[in-house]
């Protein structure tokens, strides 16, 4: 509980800030996700990152990972219904090929009780993504 009010205070506090300029000699992600998700940013080479918003990284190789958090039906048993239950998965995409001043989107969809994460750069070509053997962890973390 105390985790999830931390979380509501941060973004909260994320939204009330403006985005910093994009540095050209950087590479810029933005996060997508459709509304009723949450997708933050959460490390990137291993180190948490300080805005959740988005990452923006100086050019070649690195490791994004992501918390991504979605509704799942609830068992219920018995046939009952019951109210849906959050499942919180947490993603790595690699990518080696940053370049400086260049804009990507990195875009999480549920999958099955799981996540695919899609990379795709200024030209919405497809540049990297997870699968089902991937590095993909969900649970009610």
């Amino acid at each position: 509980m105390r985790s999830r009010l931390l979380l509501a205070l941060a973004l909260l506090g994320g939204c009330a800030s403006p985005l910093p300029s994009h540095d050209p000699q950087m590479a810029w992600v933005d996060l997508y996700t459709t509304p009723g998700k949450t997708l933050m940013a959460e490390r990137l080479d291993g180190k948490p990152v300080s805005d959740g918003r988005f990452y923006q990284v100086t050019p070649g190789k690195h490791e994004l990972v992501v918390r991504f958090q979605y509704e799942i039906p609830s068992g219920g048993g018995m046939g009952a219904m019951s109210d849906p239950s959050e499942l919180t998965c947490r993603v790595k995409v690699v990518y080696d090929q940053f370049a400086a001043g260049e804009r990507y989107r990195l875009e999480l969809r549920p999958q099955l009780r799981s996540a695919l994460a899609l990379l795709t750069d200024a030209n919405g070509t497809l540049v990297a993504k997870t699968d089902f053997q991937g590095p993909v962890r969900c649970g009610p973390f």
